[in-house]
This record gives C-alpha cells, sequence and structure tokens, in this order.
C-alpha cells in the first residue's frame, strides 16, 4: 500500500510513521512519500495536478519495487482524497483498493462545499476510515455517501475526530496510550486481505 500525508505533515510525521510501521507488522508493504511542497519545506498544498502527478511517480516506483503484488493507494486526509482523484480518472493502471484515513468530504463549518462528486467513478473496492465528529465529515455523513458507492465500507471511530482523536474525557477514562490506530490497521489489513 503506498500511503500519502495528509495537507499538515509529511511522511515522517508520527501517524505516518506509526502507520506505515503497523501496517507492515500486519503484513503489508508500505511505501510513503512526500508531496512536492512538504519536500521543499513549503506550508501550503501545491495544486491538484501536482499533488497528482506526484501520486503517478509514487504508484510507478511501487510498481517497480513490488511487482506483481496487488497495490492498494490511499492516505490520511488530503493524501486520500488526491488518490481517489487519481483512481476516479482511471490513469494509474489497475489498482486493488483505496483506503481513506479520514475522508475529508467538506471544509470545516462548510457542508454544502463537497468534495465527493468524482467518487463514483473509482471502480475500485474503497474503504473510509473516519470519527464520528470529524468536522471534515463526520461517520454519519460518510454512511449516507455510500449509497452512491456500491464497492465502498466504512469503518467509524466512534467519538473520533479528523485525528481519530476521543474527546478529552474518552482519552482520560482510558488512561493510558490511545489504541485507536492499531485497532485501525487491524481493520486495513483485514479488509486489504478480502480483496488481495
Amino acid at each position: 500500500m503506498v500511503v500519502a500525508h495528509g495537507a499538515g505533515a509529511g511522511q515522517t510525521s508520527p501517524f505516518m510513521v506509526r502507520t506505515a510501521e503497523g501496517l507492515a507488522r500486519r503484513g503489508v508493504v508500505a511505501a510513503t512519500f512526500d508531496f512536492p511542497y512538504m519536500a521543499t519545506g513549503r506550508k501550503v498544498p501545491d495544486r491538484a495536478p501536482v499533488l497528482e502527478a506526484a501520486w503517478h511517480e509514487a504508484i510507478a516506483q511501487a510498481r517497480r519495487q513490488f511487482a506483481g503484488r496487488p497495490l492498494f493507494i490511499g492516505g490520511k486526509s488530503m493524501g486520500g482524497r488526491m488518490a481517489s482523484h487519481v483512481a476516479a480518472g482511471r490513469t494509474a493502471g489497475a489498482l486493488a483498493g483505496l483506503v481513506f484515513l479520514g475522508y475529508p468530504l467538506h471544509p470545516p463549518g462548510n457542508p454544502a462545499k463537497r468534495r465527493d462528486a468524482h467518487l463514483p467513478d473509482i471502480a475500485e473496492p474503497m474503504l473510509f476510515v473516519q470519527g464520528s465528529r470529524d468536522t471534515f465529515g463526520t461517520g454519519d455523513e460518510i454512511r449516507a455517501l455510500l449509497t452512491r458507492l456500491p464497492r465502498a465500507t466504512l469503518h467509524e471511530i466512534a467519538g473520533g475526530d479528523h485525528s481519530f482523536k476521543g474527546s478529552a474525557a474518552q482519552r482520560a477514562a482510558r488512561g493510558g496510550p490511545d489504541p485507536t490506530l492499531d485497532g485501525i490497521l487491524d481493520a486495513v489489513a483485514e479488509w486489504m486481505r478480502s480483496f488481495s
């Protein structure tokens, strides 16, 4: 699986490192990359054509390195959304599926500005991992979207925000390390095995 980062943190962020390492422990070969703006130290993401070109390069490299294996793509927030555009355009060749870790369905506070018109054009299976309190699109909003996406599945994180973290009360009640990401990666790996 090639996993792209979100808008604010690159491939060396704790979330991305934990995700890649966690997938590897579950038998999934995981590769990450930085979009050009992140690689050059800029804070503002590149325009969509540049982000999509970076995705095409990452996919081509993965095909060379891991030839013969089913290829999944996806990522955190913006990284997953750009993967969805590449898949919808059908310019990346055969893919086994897509994994969205907090799909940014709309900007926070602006649910009318949807980012889903292209999703029905994706032929591959899709897994949405979404927090029930995500301000970019709640689990309920993604669930409603699934009626238009027959090959899509939702794995909802109860109480989770865009980073999958629960409320302060939920974190205090756990009293220890947040086990949420481990549970997410278990679900992702199991879902991937069902399509490979």
